[in-house]
C-alpha cells in the first residue's frame, strides 16, 4: 500500500514541470493557469497584486500587508538596515527588534522601496534609434541616448522613478514607472538565530525551520502610508497541492543565453567568482576573529559572501552537468534549425549566434583585467562614484555612463550620502585582502594594480589610502558632490586622489567592453529576440531583470535522498532539530524560544515548499492564494533549485517560504507583539 502512495506523490510532483516561468504582469500565463488550475486572474486581481508588491533596492522584495503601510519582507533582506542601526551596545541582529509604539519605529538610513505603478511598451522608440546603416557601436550609443531621453522625459513629466527595462534579450523594451519611498522604518525583526536557524549548513536546503521575516512601515510625507493596495493576511495558510502565486523581483537569470554565453560563464566567470568568494570569506573571518566587536561589524559581510558562495557552487555544478548543457544544446539546435528553415529569417537573424560567440571569445583576452580590478573597499568605490558623478553630470544625458542619467541621480545621491556607519578598520582589512588577491591574478605592471599599491604592500597601501580619509563622514561626501568638479579636483583626500588616478583606467575598460562586447551582444541579442517571437510567439517569459514578475505553482513535497520531503514543516520539527544537535552551534535556540516552548502550538506549520519558479531577488516576496491573500513569505530555494538560473526542474525545484500561521503564532506568543499581529490580521 505504501509503495502506491509514494508513487502517487511522485507522479503529482512530476506534474509540476509545467509550473515554470517568471512572467511579466503585461503577459501573465493566463492560458496555462486555466488549463492546469482552472483559474484565470482578472485585470483587477493583477493590478491589486502589482500595486501591493514592493521592490527593496538593496536587493529584495516585499509587500504591503496593512492599510497603514506595513511592509513584510525577510530578515535577511532587512539585515543591512539592522546592521546600519546596530552598535556594540545595541546589536539588533543578535537580539531582534520590536517597536511597540509608532515613535519607537526605527528609521532606515539608506533604504529605498519602489512600487510599480505603470508599464509602457517603448520597443518601437528604442529600435527606431538604431538605423540600418549604423555600426554595432553606433547603434548601441543611439539606443543608450534614446533610452536616457525616454527615462528623463518620463521622470520630468510624472515625478516617478522611470526605468527602461530590456526584455527577451532586446526583443522588447518597456518603460517601468515606480512610486519611490525613502522614509522606511523598522517595526519588527526576530533574532538572527531564529530567522536563519541552522545557519550556513541549512542554507539552501529543506526541510527548514526559519522565521525569516521582518516588518517595516512605509511613511509618505511624514505619516504612515495609507493604501487600499495591500495583501490581506490568511493565517490558515495554504493546503497541500493548493495553487499559490509569488509576486516579486527575481534578480537575473540566463535561461535565454546562447550556448557560447553559457560556456563563457562556466569556463571563466563561475570559477573566478568562486575563487574570489573563498578569499573574501577567509579574509573577513580573520578580521572577525580579532574580537566580538569586529565579529559584529563583519557578520553581515560574511553572511552575504557565504550565501553567494553556496549559490554559485550550485550554479557552477549545474553548468558542469552534461545533461544541462546537452539540454541547452538541443534547445539552441531547435531554435537555429527553425530560423535556418526560413530563408528570410536566416538572412536576417542567422548570424547572431556566431556574432555572440566571437564577442565572448574576444572577452576572454581581457577577462582577468575586467574581473580582478576590485579594491575590496566600499569607501573606495564611493570615492570613484563621486569622481564620476561630478564629471558625468556635465555631459548630455544620453552620453553618460550607466547609473548617472538624470532619472537615476536622485537614487544615486541617496546612496552616496547614506549616514550609515563606516567601519574603517574593516575597510582596511577588506582592501588589504582584496589587493593581495588582485596581485596574484593581475600582471605586476597592470596600471590599475600599480596605482592601487603605489609601491607598497597590500596592507600598507590600504592603510595609506584609508588612515586619513574623511569620506566616512556623509557631510564631507555631500560637500564634494555639491562642490562639483572644482571641489573634487581640489580635494586632497587620499581616496579622492586615488579615484582620480584610476578613473581613466576604468573608463577605458568600460569603453572597450562596450565597443567590443556589449554593443555586439546587444545587437545580436535583439536579433535573437525578434527571431524568437517569430518562431515561438510570445508564449514564454523573459529572463529575470530585478523587475516585478508573477510565478505560480502548487504546495508540494518532492523526492529527496531516497525518501520524500514533506510539503510543510512544523514548530515541532524546530525543537526536534535543535535537540538532535544538542542545541549546539547553528542549531541552538534563543532563550525566548527555548523557554517559551510551552506557550506555542507546536503543530503550527513553520515553513513550506511550492513549485513556484523563483531566483535570487525573490527573497521577501509574498506567497498568495487565488484570493490574493498572503499565505506565506519566500525566503529561499532548495539545494536542487540552484541551477535555476539556467533551467527550471519542476520535479525537484522548490521555493521555500515561511508559513503565515507561524508568523502570527510567534508574534502573539513569544514576542509580545499582539498589537502588530492585530494590524496584520485586520483586527
Amino acid at each position: 500500500m505504501k509503495r502506491y502512495a509514494i508513487a502517487a506523490l511522485l507522479l503529482t510532483a512530476a506534474a509540476a514541470i509545467a509550473d515554470e516561468g517568471m512572467w511579466t504582469f503585461d503577459n501573465p500565463p493566463t492560458k496555462l493557469l486555466q488549463e492546469k488550475y482552472h483559474f484565470t486572474p482578472t485585470q483587477e486581481w493583477l493590478d491589486h497584486v502589482r500595486l501591493s508588491s514592493v521592490r527593496l533596492n538593496d536587493g529584495g522584495s516585499g509587500s504591503f500587508v496593512s492599510p497603514h503601510g506595513l511592509l513584510l519582507t525577510n530578515h535577511h533582506v532587512a539585515r543591512h538596515q539592522l546592521q546600519n542601526n546596530s552598535t556594540a551596545e545595541h546589536d539588533y541582529l543578535r537580539d531582534g527588534f520590536y517597536a511597540a509604539t509608532p515613535d519607537a519605529e526605527m528609521k532606515s538610513p539608506d533604504l529605498e522601496v519602489n512600487v510599480l505603478v505603470s508599464m509602457e511598451n517603448v520597443t518601437s522608440q528604442v529600435n527606431a534609434a538604431a538605423r540600418p546603416n549604423m555600426t554595432d557601436k553606433q547603434a548601441f550609443d543611439a539606443r543608450k541616448s534614446v533610452i536616457a531621453q525616454i527615462e528623463r522625459d518620463s521622470t520630468t513629466k510624472t515625478g516617478l522613478r522611470s526605468d527602461v527595462v530590456t526584455l527577451y534579450q532586446g526583443g522588447e523594451y518597456w518603460l517601468y514607472r515606480y512610486k519611490k519611498y525613502t522614509d522606511v522604518r523598522l517595526v519588527f525583526a526576530p533574532e538572527q538565530q531564529t530567522a536563519f536557524y541552522g545557519g550556513d549548513p541549512d542554507n539552501f536546503t529543506y526541510p527548514r525551520y526559519d522565521l525569516d521575516m521582518a516588518i517595516f512601515r512605509v511613511y509618505d510625507n511624514g505619516k504612515p502610508l495609507e493604501t487600499t493596495n495591500y495583501l490581506k493576511w490568511n493565517a490558515k495558510g495554504p493546503e497541500a497541492n493548493e495553487l499559490v502565486f509569488v509576486s516579486g523581483h527575481p534578480g537575473s537569470t540566463q535561461r535565454l543565453d546562447t550556448l557560447a554565453q553559457l560556456k563563457f560563464e562556466r569556463d571563466f566567470v563561475e570559477p573566478a567568482l568562486l575563487k574570489l568568494l573563498a578569499d573574501r570569506i577567509a579574509n573577513f573571518q580573520a578580521y572577525s576573529a580579532r574580537g566580538p566587536e569586529q565579529a559584529r561589524q563583519a557578520g553581515s559581510m560574511i553572511f552575504g559572501l557565504q550565501n553567494s558562495q553556496k549559490a554559485y557552487i550550485g550554479r557552477y555544478e549545474g553548468l558542469m552537468n552534461p545533461k544541462l548543457m546537452a539540454k541547452k544544446q538541443a534547445e539552441e539546435n531547435d531554435f537555429r534549425s527553425k530560423v535556418d528553415a526560413n530563408p528570410q529569417w536566416k538572412q536576417e537573424y542567422g548570424a547572431a549566434w556566431e556574432q555572440i560567440a566571437q564577442a565572448e571569445q574576444k572577452g576572454e583576452g581581457r577577462f582577468n583585467q575586467t574581473f580582478y580590478r576590485r579594491s575590496g573597499s566600499q569607501l573606495e568605490a564611493t570615492a570613484e562614484s563621486i569622481v564620476r558623478y561630478v564629471a558625468e553630470i556635465k555631459k548630455p544625458d544620453g552620453e553618460r555612463l550607466p547609473g548617472y542619467h538624470d532619472s537615476q541621480l536622485e537614487s544615486l545621491r541617496y546612496r552616496l550620502l547614506s549616514p550609515a556607519p563606516v567601519y574603517l578598520e574593516m575597510e582596511k582589512a577588506g582592501m588589504a585582502g582584496a589587493l593581495a588577491f588582485d596581485a596574484k591574478s593581475l600582471p605586476a605592471n597592470d596600471p590599475w594594480l600599480t596605482a592601487m599599491l603605489n609601491g607598497k604592500s597590500p596592507e600598507a597601501a590600504a592603510h595609506a589610502w584609508l588612515d586619513s580619509t574623511k569620506l566616512a563622514d556623509a557631510a564631507v561626501r555631500k560637500q564634494l558632490l555639491e562642490g562639483g568638479q572644482a571641489a573634487v579636483d581640489a580635494s586632497t583626500d587620499p581616496l579622492i586622489v586615488l579615484a582620480r588616478q584610476v578613473d581613466p583606467l576604468i573608463r577605458e575598460q568600460i569603453k572597450w567592453q562596450e565597443d567590443n562586447i556589449d554593443s555586439v551582444i546587444t545587437h545580436a541579442g535583439e536579433e535573437l529576440g525578434k527571431a524568437r517571437f517569430l518562431v515561438y510567439g510570445k508564449s514564454t517569459y523573459p529572463d529575470a531583470t530585478f523587475t516585478l514578475r508573477l510565478s505560480y505553482g502548487a504546495v508540494q513535497g518532492y523526492p529527496m535522498n531516497g525518501t520524500i520531503a514533506p510539503p510543510k514543516t512544523t514548530i515541532y520539527g524546530l525543537y526536534d532539530r535543535a535537540a538532535s544537535f544538542d542545541y549546539y552551534g547553528p542549531f541552538y535556540l534563543p532563550s525566548r524560544w527555548k523557554e517559551g516552548r510551552d506557550k506555542l502550538d507546536l503543530s503550527t506549520p513553520l515553513n513550506f515548499v511550492s513549485t513556484t519558479d523563483i531566483i535570487g531577488g525573490n527573497s521577501g516576496s509574498p506567497v498568495i492564494n487565488r484570493n490574493a491573500e498572503l499565505v506565506g513569505l519566500i525566503f529561499d530555494g532548495n539545494i536542487e533549485s540552484l541551477p535555476g538560473d539556467f533551467e527550471y526542474d519542476g520535479e525537484k525545484n522548490r521555493a521555500v517560504a515561511v508559513h503565515s500561521a507561524a508568523m502570527i503564532e510567534a508574534l502573539r506568543k513569544l514576542y509580545g507583539a499582539g498589537q502588530l499581529a492585530n494590524e496584520l490580521q485586520g483586527m
